[in-house]
């Protein structure tokens, strides 16, 4: 158990990086005043530019699966359907830590992003059936963001759908559902539920019809010309 809180601690610390910050930085930008005043891939995106955002985010990613994935190895977890349910909670304890990392930095005065990339990198980081969950999420995410245009609402339905995908899934493909995907599906049950509430913001505006939506292809053309 020591372990597991050492690892935890650990995860916290990496989670807490802010690359986001720290990319806009190097471009002479503080992030933190600027758009929507968060760390993530998209706001870095829209302020700084595409390149500087996709590379956020592949940090971000990185930055939850690595954690996950060397804790795994560590505790001895990492792929095995069959351990005891008690070992996959003590286990999970690194992804969540390096998801509350992200979202409350030690390093910004615990001020952080809004979890969805690192959240990603976590669950890629543990069992098949989370991996494919977060597949069938992401399919949620280009469906949503291709029809409302919000990435808040997009990031907010493809990360209530993971739970259920996770659910799903093991039935459909095993036809059962066993003891070692309970602790699984909790916790990425709890990071939607952190993910959502650090949407509240954004979908107030979307009530409220004052967020920004990304532009189409033809709004960008038109752009240009102008």
């Amino acid at each position: 158990m020591l372990t597991a809180l050492i690892l935890a601690a650990a995860a916290y610390l990496i989670g807490g990086i802010p690359f986001g910050y720290l990319i806009a930085r190097s471009k002479g930008v503080n992030i933190l005043k600027e758009g929507s005043g968060n760390i993530g891939a998209t706001n870095v995106k829209r302020v700084v530019g595409r390149g500087p955002g996709n590379l956020c985010f592949a940090l971000d990613v990185a930055k939850g699966l690595l954690p996950t994935l060397t804790a795994g190895l560590i505790l001895g977890t990492l792929g095995d359907l069959d351990a005891p349910p008690i070992a996959v909670w003590v286990w999970l304890l690194t992804p969540v830590a390096t998801v509350l990392g992200h979202m409350f930095s030690p390093f910004l005065g615990f001020r952080g992003g809004k979890g969805v990339a690192t959240g990603l990198g976590a669950l890629l980081g543990v069992f098949w059936v989370l991996t494919l969950a977060v597949v069938g999420g992401l399919l949620v995410w280009l469906v949503v963001l291709k029809i409302s245009r919000y990435v808040g609402m997009a990031s907010v339905c493809a990360a209530i759908s993971v739970p259920g995908w996770a659910a799903l899934l093991p039935i459909i493909i095993e036809g059962t559902l066993s003891a070692s995907v309970l602790p699984m599906l909790a916790m990425s049950g709890l990071l939607a539920v952190l993910v959502v509430v650090r949407h509240i913001g954004n979908l107030k505006r979307i009530l409220a019809g004052t967020e920004p939506k990304i532009r189409s292809r033809a709004e960008k053309v038109a752009a240009k010309a102008q």
